[in-house]
C-alpha cells in the first residue's frame, strides 16, 4: 500500500513561522513534524510515499530527497498553486496507482501506530478518528460501530489518517477542492468506515500548539 503525505498547505496561521519554512518542514524535540510521519510509516512497512508540495515546496525535496535516507521512496507531486485538500490528492492519483492508499495530513502530529490500519478496504474510504481537542469541541463526524456519518453520536475529530480509494475521485475534475464535502456525501450512502484512536494526537496549527507539542515531546 502506498501513502500520501499532504504537505502543499501555506500554513497562514503559523505565520511568520512559515514565510520562510514550509510547514511540514518546522521541528519539535529535534524532529520535523514530517519526519515523524516518513518515520511512522516506513515502520509499519508502509514505503512508498507520495508528497505534494507548493509554497517552498523545493525546500521539501531538498530536506528529504528520494526518501532513501528514511528506508522509503518518495515521489513528489508539485502544485502552482495549492489545491485544497482533495485537489491535490486528485492531482496526485497517477502516482498513487489503482489501490486504496493510505493519506495522512502533514501538520499533524500522532503516535497512531499505521500497523493499525485496515490491510484493505470495500467501502471508499476508512477515516481515523481522536477525541476532540479544545480547539474543535463538537466534533466533526459521528462513528457508529465502524461506520462514519455525517451525523449522530459520539462524534469524534478527523485525525487526517485514512484509507482512500481511488473510485471516491470518479466523476471530479482537476482544480482546487476540500475533502470534506467527499467524504459527506458518500457516507450517507453508508461508504465510510472508520476507527476511535484514543492515543496521543495534535493538530499543530497554530505557534502556540506547536511549542507546547515540542516541550511535551522534550519532557518524554
Amino acid at each position: 500500500m502506498k501513502a500520501m503525505i499532504l504537505a502543499a498547505g501555506r500554513g497562514e496561521r503559523m505565520r511568520p513561522l512559515t514565510d520562510h519554512t514550509p510547514k511540514p518542514l518546522l521541528e519539535v524535540a529535534g524532529r520535523r513534524l514530517i519526519e515523524y510521519h516518513i518515520q511512522n510509516l516506513v515502520a509499519a512497512g508502509i514505503t512508498e510515499l507520495v508528497i505534494n508540495h507548493a509554497h517552498l515546496g523545493g525546500q521539501i525535496e531538498t530536506a528529504l530527497g528520494d526518501g532513501s535516507a528514511y528506508g522509503a521512496a518518495i515521489q513528489y507531486s508539485a502544485e502552482e498553486e495549492a489545491l485544497e485538500t482533495a485537489g491535490g490528492i486528485f492531482n496526485a492519483l497517477p502516482l498513487l496507482g489503482d489501490a486504496p492508499f493510505v493519506v495522512v495530513n502533514g501538520d499533524v502530529w500522532t503516535d497512531y501506530p499505521f500497523q493499525l490500519l485496515p490491510g484493505s478496504i470495500e467501502e471508499l474510504a476508512h477515516l481515523v478518528l481522536v477525541n476532540n481537542p479544545e480547539h474543535n469541541p463538537q466534533g466533526d463526524f459521528a462513528l457508529q460501530g465502524n461506520r462514519v456519518k455525517v451525523d449522530g453520536e459520539p462524534k469524534f475529530t478527523f485525525s487526517g489518517i485514512s484509507i482512500i480509494r481511488p473510485e471516491l475521485f470518479a466523476g471530479c475534475q482537476a482544480g482546487a477542492f476540500p475533502l470534506a464535502p467527499l467524504l459527506r456525501q458518500v457516507m450517507l450512502s453508508g461508504k465510510v468506515t472508520g476507527e476511535h484512536y484514543r492515543g496521543e494526537w495534535c493538530d499543530v496549527g497554530t505557534p502556540e500548539r506547536l511549542q507546547y507539542l515540542d516541550q511535551a515531546l522534550r519532557l518524554r
